[in-house]
């Protein structure tokens, strides 16, 4: 099994700026291409960054491009979702997810999930 924490939530006013992190353990970490969603309240879920094995392609919705930065550290287990210039519409539950194949860049074939981390932006 894989096991996912996210962390470095929390809340910030518009303008600023935050940096999450997942640490996943259970398997080799970069076996796995990594994604970034979030679930505002009475929304659906969004994928908003992914971020290839080797950590060389990166991929981000329209609403978070140029505002949002995927990274991973394959010898940490570790991936990252630096924040900038946040907005009150980023608040959302932030979750991070592996995926073993298929069209990560387009938010399919996640397998692994974490418990996800609360951003707050206000106004």
């Amino acid at each position: 099994q894989v096991q996912l924490v996210e962390s470095g939530g929390g809340l910030v006013q518009a303008g600023g700026s935050l940096r999450l992190s997942c640490v996943v353990s259970g398997r080799t970490f970069s076996a796995y291409a990594m994604g970034w969603f979030r679930q505002a309240p009475g929304k659906a879920r969004e994928f908003i960054a992914a971020i290839s094995w080797s950590g060389t392609n990166t991929y981000y919705a329209d609403s978070v491009k140029g505002r949002f930065t995927i990274s991973r550290h394959n010898a940490k287990n570790t991936v990252y979702l630096q924040m900038n210039s946040l907005k009150p519409e980023d608040t959302a539950l932030y979750y991070c997810a592996a995926a073993g194949g298929g069209s990560y860049h387009l938010g399919l074939g996640y397998d692994y999930w974490g418990q996800g981390t609360q951003v707050t932006v206000s106004s």
